[in-house]
């Protein structure tokens, strides 16, 4: 009895050192975990970036010193035969995703190549299509990615006009009606400023066709 009454004064104090080691060593886990994960998404960000930039300079190479005009662009999807309306419309696609050309040539060579039903058909897909990747991309990966791809110039300025405003879902619509707007910026800025990606994808389908529309009539015509 005496000797249990000699230790058991302790085992609580040892029961409380353990706990506390316990939750010190559980916070420090987290912290470690937490890092861990910061580290490892700057890493798969900094990758994607890369690939990006890899890709789009061997695209340039490939293609942007050989596409100087409608006619270059037509002869290249022609080049594919059958399969050119499945290339235009991934061509399309990627083209919003790394903007290296401006969009309406694809437009205008399709319209031209394929006639205006098949030729706006791949351009709408296509035009949409990468729209919304680089919607996605642009929410995953954040503004480095998109600053890579553009310039932070650009980024700042955008983001100082529509910074705490309640009509850009409006402007979007409307820029993505007309011609010569930086539609392919304000996908990927629409996912920087986080918005609702279901109303993004419905202006997407709704604002898009029109303009894509007018320019496949006007060129199907030259056929």
């Amino acid at each position: 009895m005496g000797q249990k009454g000699r230790f058991s004064p302790f085992v609580p104090f040892n029961f409380k050192v353990i706990l506390r080691l316990k939750a010190y060593l559980y916070v420090k886990g987290g912290e470690i975990k937490s890092l861990n994960k910061e580290i490892s998404k700057k890493i798969n960000t900094y990758c994607i970036i890369g690939m990006i930039l890899v890709m789009c300079l061997f695209l340039k190479i490939i293609f942007g010193n050989k596409i100087n005009s409608v006619q270059d662009y037509q002869d290249i999807m022609k080049s594919f035969g059958i399969a050119g309306p499945i290339v235009l419309t991934f061509f399309q696609a990627l083209q919003v995703v790394i903007p290296i050309l401006p969009g309406y040539l694809g437009c205008a060579a399709g319209a031209i190549s394929f006639g205006t039903t098949v030729g706006f058909l791949c351009n709408y897909i296509g035009i949409s299509a990468g729209s919304i990747i680089a919607y996605f991309l642009a929410r995953k990966y954040g503004v480095d990615f998109v600053v890579s791809l553009f310039s932070e110039k650009q980024y700042l300025k955008w983001k100082n006009k529509v910074e705490g405003k309640k009509t850009y879902d409006a402007f979007l619509f409307i820029a993505t009606l007309l011609p010569m707007f930086p539609d392919d910026f304000l996908c990927y800025f629409s996912g920087l400023i986080g918005m609702d990606k279901k109303k993004f994808i419905w202006i997407i389908i709704l604002g898009k066709p029109w303009c894509i529309l007018a320019y496949s009539i006007v060129f199907g015509l030259i056929k």
